[in-house]
């Protein structure tokens, strides 16, 4: 009997598809028409909706192909998306309103995975000819080709196949940015490394047990190891909050006092391991930073010098170290101020950052910063992580799980200019980006901890000691942050009020009112959900112009919005508007205390200033008394290759005419050279002016 209605059905299915015997797919072949395909279609949206019963299913599809019999003439082989059209159809007129809508939705993610297949094939032929510029810290090597065609298969399978549909298709229209994609479900973002832990106790690359160090030199080499093998485990950028501290502390532990030479010789030498060591498949050097100012005792003010002199002196032919990026730490009482302790290391601190754009300086004395005395740390790229609803409020040990970024111009050109539809359409996409950081802790939190080798094996993160190598690493990323963070705020303004916050007051209200509402919101979400949600003020790279592209796509070229290759970096004040360096650090300083994730202010002087260390220390005032937590100070720094002339070169070098050029610059927090800023980037560094001391527009 079972045979019998079997038989039935095969016969049923071939009188339907008596008239259509063949169906042409997309990529233009031809293959057998089977109506079954249509039924299984149908059944599997109904069944998403609740449904159950398959013959509602067969009938709709019986109604497709008589529809299909009446539109399509004889001797004509339908296409899918005619048939895909007719059953939209056929759903709608039959009530099936639910089961059209899932269908549809099935519909349009098929399409987008196809795209994206062949998106990503073009991709991969670009990326043979040569590496993205999305991030300048990555060579053109076969090692980074390698890496990015990865990267870039990685992130279509998880906009693909991981991601909700919602979560997706904000990020592919550009309404926010899912940071490092490619690691969606492998990693974590960045750390703060307690680099004392780790020289007191040894640890394991893989490879065999590192024992504590006896000399100095050993401790600086093994420094350089931790940052490498833990960026490989990571994405993102690694540190060491208490630098000065914890070799201070391995120095005390000798049993010899080392000369000031060796130490500083150690020194060199991290300096040296970390602009030539690779990681992340060879395809680049970590993503290093090093806070240190403030250990007031012997061992540690020699570090500090060290450090300090080591960077004055460059690399072997004097070249500007790029990495690690250093970050004075200033307090008073501390060094600060005349009569300070370590006052004298931060006149050498003020002496070297107008040589070599490095250190940028942190201000532990900030209304946001001093209830945690001296324990504050940030990363170059600006990432600040202290406070924890889960436990110690410390930098040590813990850092960003994962970043989204929000396209805020976007919001405004959809809502045409008015304000009140501004702020509901904001609350929108912040609870969508809330959500989609929710869902990638879900995600993260499946992990074990033997799947983060170095990061959790060797017990990196705060409370990762109490993990055995199956455990899942849920309860200690709690300790992590999930940062929203936000581009273009100046485009933003510009299309609601017609000024930014440089040139107009209203302008920095309405600016500092879309901020604190954020702030108010990510706020909300650390209640909600338990987690400690911050809002960041995103270092967009190549996201600047990725977004301002589909803009201009989608609005055309809007001046003062869309008018240029990329958006203003998060608060930012535009990098082409001439002012006051004063009244910048003014404006911008407002919004360090909103951008509880992580913050940084710079500003643009047209030369090192070399021979004006009073001007510099001036700024470095200026950004205290304006309440900036993290600040910088570029100029453009070019080397001769040749010669090795440090200054302000046109074409050719003023000392031996090679126009072999080394152009240093700072692009979001880091140092890097020109030629490997993206087109963007690189539009934005030539459209840069200089900030002078007076409201001087020349």
């Amino acid at each position: 009997m079972n045979d019998g209605v079997a038989a039935a059905k095969d016969e049923n299915r071939q009188r339907e598809n008596s008239k259509f015997m063949e169906i042409r797919k997309r990529d233009g072949r031809v293959v057998a028409f089977d109506s079954e395909k249509i039924t299984d279609a149908i059944f599997k949206a109904a069944r998403a909706v609740g449904g159950s019963d398959r013959g509602i299913a067969e009938n709709l599809t019986r109604q497709v192909l008589e529809s299909l019999g009446e539109t399509v003439q004889n001797g004509v082989i339908p296409a899918v998306e005619e048939v895909q059209d007719a059953v939209e159809v056929a759903l709608i007129e039959n009530g099936h309103a639910r089961t059209a809508k899932a269908y549809i939705l099935y519909r349009d993610r098929r399409t987008r995975i196809r795209d994206g297949k062949s998106e990503l094939m073009d991709v991969v032929k670009d990326i043979l000819i040569e590496t993205s510029r999305e991030n300048a810290n990555v060579s053109n090597s076969p090692s980074a080709k390698m890496l990015q065609i990865a990267t870039a298969a990685s992130k279509q399978y998880y906009l693909s196949n991981l991601l909700p549909e919602e979560y997706a298709r904000a990020h592919d229209e550009g309404s926010m940015h899912i940071h490092d994609l490619d690691y969606y479900s492998k990693t974590l973002n960045c750390l703060q490394i307690d680099l004392s832990r780790m020289l007191q106790d040894g640890f394991n690359t893989g490879y065999g047990y590192i024992r504590p160090p006896k000399r100095i030199a050993s401790a600086a080499a093994q420094a350089a190891i931790i940052l490498q093998s833990n960026q490989n485990d990571m994405f993102g950028g690694q540190s060491f909050p208490h630098f000065d501290r914890s070799m201070g502390e391995v120095i005390r532990g000798l049993k010899t006092m080392p000369e000031y030479e060796e130490i500083y010789q150690a020194m060199e030498g991290l300096i040296y391991n970390l602009n030539t060591m690779h990681s992340r498949a060879g395809a680049q050097v970590p993503f290093s930073s090093i806070n240190f100012g403030t250990d007031t005792t012997a061992e540690g003010r020699m570090v500090i010098r060290a450090v300090l002199e080591a960077f004055r002196r460059g690399l072997g032919r004097g070249e500007s170290p790029i990495f690690p990026n250093l970050v004075f730490r200033l307090k008073s009482g501390v060094n600060f101020n005349e009569g300070d302790q370590n006052y004298d290391l931060f006149k050498l601190a003020i002496e070297v950052a107008a040589r070599r754009m490095n250190p940028t300086f942190s201000f532990m004395d900030s209304t946001y910063n001093s209830p945690y005395g001296e324990e504050v740390s940030y990363m170059g790229c600006r990432t600040r992580v202290i406070a924890n609803r889960h436990g110690p409020e410390i930098s040590a040990g813990r850092g960003n799980i994962a970043p989204v970024t929000l396209n805020l111009p976007r919001i405004a050109l959809e809502c045409r200019g008015r304000q009140d539809l501004f702020f509901v359409q904001l609350d929108r996409i912040l609870r969508t980006a809330a959500r989609q950081l929710l869902h990638r802790f879900e995600v993260l939190s499946r992990l074990r901890a033997r799947d983060l080798p170095f990061l959790m094996g060797q017990k990196l993160y705060l409370d990762a000691d109490k993990l055995n190598p199956g455990d899942s690493i849920r309860d200690v990323i709690k300790h992590g942050t999930l940062a929203i963070g936000f581009i273009g705020l100046a485009e933003t303004l510009h299309a609601l009020i017609g000024k930014h916050h440089g040139e107009d007051n209203e302008a920095l209200e309405l600016g500092l009112k879309i901020v604190e509402h954020m702030r108010r919101r990510t706020d909300s979400y650390a209640e909600e959900y338990d987690l400690n949600f911050v809002l960041v003020a995103t270092p967009a790279e190549g996201l600047a112009g990725r977004f301002v592209a589909m803009d201009q796509e989608r609005y055309g070229t809007i001046p003062g919005v869309t008018d240029r290759e990329y958006y203003s970096n998060s608060f930012h004040i535009p990098v082409y508007y001439t002012m006051s360096l004063f009244d910048k650090l003014a404006a911008e300083g407002r919004f360090h205390k909103l951008c509880n994730a992580g913050h940084i202010t710079y500003t643009e002087l047209e030369a090192p200033p070399v021979h004006n260390l009073e001007a510099v220390e001036s700024i470095i005032r200026a950004m205290a008394a304006a309440d900036v937590g993290y600040g910088g100070i570029n100029y453009p720094l070019d080397e001769c290759r040749n010669c090795s002339y440090s200054g302000v070169i046109n074409q050719k070098c003023p000392e031996c005419e090679s126009p072999d050029i080394r152009r240093i610059r700072r692009i979001t927090g880091y140092l890097s050279t020109d030629e490997r800023f993206n087109e963007a980037k690189y539009k934005e560094l030539t459209d840069r002016r200089v900030h002078f001391a007076s409201v001087d527009k020349r």
